[in-house]
């Protein structure tokens, strides 16, 4: 029986993946049938009300259109008034500068600056404002989203000023801080690989490691060693933005260097526009939505307290699950990345010249074009919500506890994983699994924080693979519909990331215990 249970839970999760890759069904369609399928097994085998069933998709709804669904927007938005006021090429042509090589800029556009984008904001916009960029140098749509997304599964769990993170201490009453670097020990090796993975990517095999292999370690040591401290000292909020500045300014001083004493070998050369002198005041018109949009995110984070608890006080909770367990649910109206980017996208849309008129019809644009992906985000929350709800989760997540005992450990990302690549949000798969994997640890006697954090952990191969990110990324590159493919290229990756995953949780659990750290 409660295998059954486990295999029909697992349903709705299952036909994702058939429908994208065997069926190359689109991702709106997709995660429609999924949300239906989710519903019908909710009512019918774990015998959740219809009323029941009925307000916790509206939940999801409500989730994914405030804050995941404005968020996206704000942020493509941005990324496409850059274009329509030309300031992108502007961007373009000082990064270039830096390094006409590929295998350089894949680095210093999706990892290091993906990576400021994720700490800083989240919810997608390190997956679609990088991956536009890329496309829009002569990358190849597909290829531009791929290294984004293995470039953004490492930093997801520090995302948006280390909300996952914190929501996760939160829920299992465990420190911030200690948890934020016992996920951050756990994440780096795989923190240093992935940059190793983009370069291949980017020049087709191995040998394109040859003459950037240190820029390349280097790269990947100067964005975790810094998230390390942070998280040690201070905790997760800003982690992985001290991580990716210090590696975006690190990656420049050597990619300027080898640009001097090394020839970039002709596969490998981007072909860019003449080089034309850049002043100081351009420079800075160019920049400034993405400076805005740190400056707006940080001041109004947890970090400035007066301005966050202040901004914090315009919000609404609605309670709209029906059920037993329902919580209200609050809209912040104001203090919201999306609200934040908006704003410093429209003032930065006029310091680069652009018109009332012609923002309007940016954001008419950018909204056509997120057309589906907004059905694909509303559906796949709903169909989260439900599951969460219903039990399905807590069935799939009660058999993996139940069969593996003390292996279980092994299978703790891959649980992690799976609420990532549903809901596609770190926090959420936080919410859902974050005390099953405090109660595993409990029952096989395992450090909590460690079995925690393998939940975060699990979170970087589910970004990877999540409707929800394939979604983003490629709408950004203007290749929607094209999902099924995307998720075959990304999915080899992903299942090595969660091999590498399992065996970090297992044989890495004994020497933290050694750590006196907790």
């Amino acid at each position: 029986m409660e295998i059954g249970m486990f295999l029909l839970g697992l349903g709705p999760i299952l036909w994702m993946i058939v429908a994208l890759c065997g069926l190359k069904m689109a991702g709106h369609k997709a995660s429609f049938v999924a949300m239906v399928l989710a519903a019908v097994l909710a009512i019918t085998v774990w015998k959740l009300p219809l009323l029941d069933t009925a307000s916790a998709a509206l939940e999801g709804f409500a989730m994914a259109a405030w804050p995941i669904i404005l968020v996206i927007i704000a942020a493509v938005f941005l990324y496409n008034l850059s274009l329509h006021t030309g300031k992108m090429e502007v961007i373009k042509q000082m990064i270039t500068s830096v390094s006409g090589d590929k295998r350089l800029l894949v680095l210093l556009i999706g990892w290091c600056f993906g990576g400021f984008m994720e700490g800083m904001a989240g919810f997608g916009t390190a997956i679609a404002i990088p991956a536009g960029m890329l496309a829009g140098m002569g990358f190849p749509p597909l290829l531009a989203c791929l290294v984004c997304l293995v470039a953004n599964g490492t930093p997801t769990p520090f995302g948006s000023i280390g909300i996952p993170t914190v929501t996760l201490a939160n829920l299992v009453g465990l420190d911030n801080a200690t948890l934020a670097f016992t996920e951050t020990l756990q994440l780096a090796p795989l923190m240093i690989l992935s940059p190793f993975l983009m370069v291949i990517l980017t020049g087709g095999g191995v040998k394109a490691l040859k003459g950037v292999f240190g820029i390349t370690l280097i790269s990947a040591l100067s964005f975790v060693l810094p998230q390390m401290a942070v998280a040690y000292f201070v905790g997760s909020e800003l982690a992985v933005v001290v991580g990716s500045i210090c590696s975006l300014l690190v990656t420049i001083v050597v990619s300027l260097r080898h640009e001097k004493r090394c020839s970039t070998p002709s596969e490998y050369q981007m072909t860019v526009r003449e080089k034309q002198t850049i002043s100081v005041s351009e420079a800075l018109r160019a920049w400034s939505p993405f400076i805005l949009v740190f400056l707006f995110l940080l001041s109004t984070s947890k970090l400035v307290a007066p301005l966050h608890t202040f901004f914090n006080q315009f919000a609404s909770s609605v309670l709209i699950y029906t059920g037993e367990g329902g919580t209200p649910y609050t809209f912040s109206w104001v203090n919201t990345p999306g609200v934040w980017i908006f704003l410093a996208a429209i003032i930065g849309g006029f310091l680069q010249g652009a018109s009332l008129q012609g923002m309007l019809h940016v954001l008419k644009g950018t909204l056509i074009q997120m057309s589906r992906t907004m059905i694909t985000m509303l559906c796949v929350l709903a169909t989260a919500k439900i599951m969460g709800y219903s039990g399905m989760i807590a069935s799939i997540a009660n058999m993996f506890v139940q069969t593996l005992g003390l292996l279980y450990p092994l299978a703790a990302p891959l649980i992690g994983g799976l609420g990532t690549f549903v809901t596609g949000s770190g926090t959420s798969s936080s919410v859902l699994f974050g005390n099953v994997q405090l109660q595993a640890a409990q029952a096989i006697g395992a450090d909590p924080y460690w079995m925690v954090a393998l939940n975060s952990l699990g979170v970087a191969v589910g970004k990877m693979m999540a409707p929800q990110s394939l979604a983003i990324g490629l709408v950004a590159v203007n290749e929607s519909g094209k999902d099924g493919e995307l998720l075959k290229r990304v999915f080899p990756y992903a299942l090595a990331y969660l091999v590498i995953m399992a065996v970090i949780a297992y044989f890495g659990m004994g020497l933290f215990e050694l750590l006196p750290i907790t």
